[in-house]
């Protein structure tokens, strides 16, 4: 348990103690369910931190915070990614950040609340893309570009990267270490182009540095649970939990643009 002392001074302005100790400790259970489940942990973060924190450093500062997840991972896996994947992801990717860079200032709270929460339940209920390996290179891309352009709005696009991926590779820890690889790519170009948007993160960086230290402890719990975790009792409470709080954003959301 972190001492008080230490904590206030990890704490930015604009964050409460009580919350950033929360969300301090709720990083290693995300972190965990995202090394075991392969999607998820971001999510939820995404919503725990939209409920907590300032909307206005949302996307940045979980941008950080799951790059450090999601690099640790990739880290840890690095002998089951497939590397020849993350070329054409990466250069579609580049395009996504710069487009999405455009347009991520204009969007008010109430609005880019309502749209995280409505983005939370598609994430979760909707169907998702189903493609053949057949123009993987192109695929690829496409996938990067729209799921970064995405993720300057949304943060968490996790479950459409994975989507895309998945057909493409038949093994789970593959799976798992390439979808961290593209993650990790894709928080990297977030970030830059956030930072030439002007965003402070000095302030916010030894709060997301202790997030991704007990980020880092779940994906090693994580990644040993891979191959053992009851993956569909986990599933059915995760989507409840997160639609609960991704509604909750909605109602926010709707609230603020009715007042």
């Amino acid at each position: 348990m972190l001492d008080s002392s230490v904590l206030l001074t990890l704490v930015p302005p604009g964050l409460e103690p009580v919350a950033a100790a929360l969300l301090i400790f709720a990083s290693f259970f995300t972190s965990a369910a995202m090394a075991a489940l392969g999607v998820g942990g971001g999510l939820m973060m995404l919503s725990l931190m939209a409920s907590l924190m300032p909307i206005a450093a949302l996307i940045p500062v979980h941008g950080m915070v799951q790059l450090g997840s999601n690099a640790g991972r990739a880290v840890v896996q690095r002998t089951h990614i497939r590397w020849g994947l993350l070329v054409p992801f990466l250069i579609g990717s580049v395009v996504g950040a710069v487009t999405g860079g455009m347009f991520v200032v204009t969007l008010n709270d109430a609005i880019l609340r309502l749209a995280i929460g409505l983005f939370i339940l598609y994430a979760v209920w909707g169907p998702k893309p189903n493609f053949s390996g057949a123009a993987k290179t192109a695929l690829l891309s496409i996938g990067g570009l729209i799921s970064t352009f995405l993720t300057m709005f949304f943060g968490a696009t996790g479950p459409f990267a994975m989507a895309i991926a998945q057909p493409l590779i038949d093994q789970r820890q593959a799976l798992v270490g390439t979808h961290a690889a593209m993650m990790t790519i894709q928080h990297i170009l977030k970030l830059v182009v956030f930072g030439a948007l002007g965003f402070a993160f000095g302030p916010w960086l030894p709060f997301v540095a202790a997030m991704i230290a007990t980020g880092f402890l779940g994906t090693l719990l994580g990644l040993r649970l891979l191959a053992m975790m009851p993956e569909q009792t986990f599933r059915t409470i995760f989507k409840w939990a997160i639609t609960i709080l991704a509604l909750d954003l909605i109602r926010r959301g709707v609230t603020a643009l009715m007042v």
